[in-house]
């Protein structure tokens, strides 16, 4: 596989503030993108920002709530072609796993969260991302995904029934995509040391599964290098 550098590209990633969305969007910029970072949490925001001068990058901060704040997410992609004249990378890292529960206990509050930042929020970004991405000479989006999507397992009904219609419309959105530039992948990064598999495995070490630094300069070689994996499901 060969990697470009991204300098001049413009980069969306979400989830930005902790985790793999923040591994991600430190790692495209030292690849040399300009990054437009969003996430509920300004001061996770700022942290971020702070690790992107670090790696020699710039960053646009946008803090965003996707459960509650679906208008704000239409206007993204208009709002960064505006600024910017482009957008050429889109990264979805977000997610929430509001609980494990029995699927006949989980509450209606819980399941509007789920599919609200799990769903919706993915419905959004494709509608607003869609037409910049298309324009870009060569446009790519990921979209994590996870394993219990494709292998249902007790008491994670409320979070994979959610990613899995995630999954199943990112890969409808790639399949209407064959005649264009952009190439869209999903991307399963297996276990990984975040605050989402914290709450799901409170007693796990985190420090003997993978980092999310790890996950992050993986996810930023695969956009930027060739081929990309055009809607497949790609393990990392």
């Amino acid at each position: 596989m060969t990697t470009q550098n991204l300098k001049g590209k413009v980069a969306l990633v979400t989830g930005a503030s902790r985790g793999i969305g923040r591994a991600t969007a430190v790692a495209l910029a030292g690849l040399g993108a300009h990054l437009v970072i969003t996430a509920r949490s300004q001061g996770g925001l700022e942290e971020t920002d702070d690790m992107i001068r670090a790696a020699g990058g710039s960053a646009t901060l946008i803090p965003l709530d996707l459960q509650r704040e679906g208008e704000q997410i239409d206007m993204l992609g208009p709002s960064i072609v505006e600024r910017f004249g482009r957008l050429d990378i889109l990264v979805h890292a977000a997610a929430v796993l509001s609980k494990l529960t029995p699927v006949a206990h989980i509450m209606p509050r819980d399941w509007e969260e789920s599919l609200a930042v799990n769903t919706s929020a993915t419905w959004r970004l494709i509608r607003t991302c869609d037409p910049p991405l298309r324009a870009a000479e060569a446009g790519r989006a990921v979209v994590l995904t996870d394993r219990h999507v494709f292998a249902p397992a007790a008491y994670w009904g409320l979070y994979s029934a959610a990613k899995a219609a995630q999954a199943h419309l990112v890969g409808c959105w790639a399949a209407e995509l064959e005649q264009t530039k952009l190439r869209v992948a999903l991307v399963d990064p297996g276990p990984v040391a975040t605050q989402l598999r914290m709450v799901a495995f409170p007693g796990e070490d985190q420090k003997k599964i993978r980092q999310p630094e790890e996950v992050g300069a993986a996810v930023a070689a695969l956009v930027a290098g060739s081929p990309f994996p055009h809607g497949d499901v790609t393990r990392i």
